[in-house]
């Protein structure tokens, strides 16, 4: 099951032609994510500081299908799925709220010793988060 999670295009997320400028979906995508760590009980203020992992992003893409207008309401469906033990991925697909596909984007993460910033397995709490989600 997916997460699901509902975002109202503003002002700042524009450009000069009044479109969702296109690193700004990135940031959108963004938003999703910490809310689905949100909802499955995961306190964000440990999870960035926590002193046993760190979990950076090291790639991300997306594509672009339609526009997005301050004001538009996008529904953002997020699937994680791990990649390996240390890895994994998000795929999100943005809707508009007539159900038309506006940019799909994909985020890799990896979990780190946040002290040798050397790989290490995901954590029990990620493999958890990974498991419902996806």
């Amino acid at each position: 099951m997916s997460f699901k999670y509902d975002y109202i295009v503003q002002f700042r997320d524009t450009d000069a032609a009044g479109v969702v400028y296109f690193a700004n979906i990135v940031s959108i995508c963004h938003i999703a994510y910490e809310a689905a760590l949100i909802a499955s009980d995961i306190d964000l203020q440990l999870f960035v500081s926590n002193p046993d992992f760190a979990i950076p992003i090291t790639h991300v893409a997306a594509d672009f299908f339609r526009p997005l207008f301050c004001g538009d309401l996008v529904k953002i469906e997020l699937k994680p799925q791990s990649i390996d033990s240390c890895r994994f991925e998000i795929k999100y697909q943005l809707l508009t709220g007539d159900n038309q596909k506006s940019a799909t984007a994909i985020t890799k993460h990896v979990a780190i010793d946040p002290n040798t910033r050397k790989r290490q397995e995901l954590p029990k709490i990620m493999l958890d988060w990974i498991e419902r989600w996806s």
